[in-house]
């Protein structure tokens, strides 16, 4: 059986490695918030080309305590709306319903399966606060009418960055293109723990601080709460582990690319419709976290996919607002 997913098998090539790392954590006697976690932070900002990475236990923790912050900053109150993509993953969607904000779902663009940013607009009110841009699949959301909206309506731009690090609109990797971005190191991710973990990403200062605040229960100080905040911290094994990942992450990344070519050039049936590079003129626009085709012959086709010893998955079999 060619699984659809061998984690074994994906960490295996960095074995010897991440137990070294491991046994530096172990043997330091400091498991968080020390300089592994550091080092990691600084090297992931470094990578995407912003000025502060901060940690955090997943990826939805991420964007919770983004959009936590921007409420704690006076950017949004309860029940101000943010646009949501209508067919992303269910964590999307509650990091603004948790927040007591109010998701607004907005249809994808069927050939990216991304926002259709044309008509992204009208979805627009008084209340709205934030656009929550996700690169779902591994494939980059954006454009210039994105920061134009951003500009016209004082918008926080949010980018649920969970399936595509490394990915790259002209030159700039996704995570710094918006205001925040969220990342999730879920094992199964282009970058992955072996365990769970995840990231926030900004430019802003003041975000920055009062996310590094929130995870570690509103306090900068022992003892010292300034916020109601949570307990997310990404420990020093996961950030040691993926410290040494994120070195060979563009490697691993240009493999999926070439894959992904293999299939785009060697599947041909009229009724399997393939994934599209939404800027063929940018290859690394994508990173190809999954490769995504629609059929009316799904079942059928997931059936017999299974008899000849292959596995897939339903990208996603429930839509959120079911």
């Amino acid at each position: 059986m060619i699984k659809f997913l061998d984690l074994k098998q994906v960490n295996l090539r960095y074995a010897k490695e991440l137990k070294n790392r491991f046994t530096d954590v172990l043997d330091s006697g400091w498991y968080l918030l020390g300089e592994n976690l550091q080092r990691f932070e600084e090297n992931l900002a470094e990578y995407l080309g912003v000025k502060y990475v901060i940690g955090t236990g997943s990826g939805l923790d991420a964007l919770l305590l983004i959009l936590q912050a921007y409420m704690e900053m006076g950017c949004m109150k309860e029940g101000d709306e943010v646009i949501v993509p209508a067919n992303t993953y269910i964590a999307s969607i509650l990091a603004v319903s948790k927040n007591r904000l109010t998701p607004v779902l907005a249809e994808p663009d069927l050939r990216s399966y991304n926002l259709d940013i044309a008509r992204l607009e009208q979805h627009i009110t008084k209340r709205t606060k934030a656009i929550m841009v996700v690169h779902l699949y591994g494939q980059t959301c954006w454009s210039k009418d994105i920061d134009v909206l951003a500009e016209k309506y004082n918008l926080k731009i949010i980018e649920d960055n969970a399936q595509a690090i490394g990915a790259e609109w002209f030159g700039k990797k996704t995570g710094s293109l918006g205001h925040a971005a969220g990342l999730s190191f879920y094992p199964g991710k282009n970058l992955g723990a072996l365990g769970d973990g995840g990231a926030v990403a900004t430019n802003d200062p003041e975000l920055a601080q009062i996310v590094s605040a929130l995870r570690n229960y509103g306090s900068h100080r022992k003892y010292i709460n300034d916020y109601e905040g949570c307990n997310s911290r990404l420990d020093e094994i996961q950030a040691a582990f993926l410290d040494v990942k994120l070195r060979h992450l563009e490697k691993e990344n240009a493999y999926r690319r070439k894959m992904a070519a293999l299939y785009l050039s060697g599947i041909n049936n009229s009724r399997v419709i393939l994934p599209t590079l939404f800027t063929p003129e940018q290859p690394k626009s994508h990173v190809w976290h999954l490769f995504v085709i629609r059929t009316p012959d799904r079942d059928r086709l997931q059936k017999y996919l299974e008899k000849s010893g292959i596995q897939t998955l339903i990208h996603y079999p429930v839509p959120p607002h079911k």
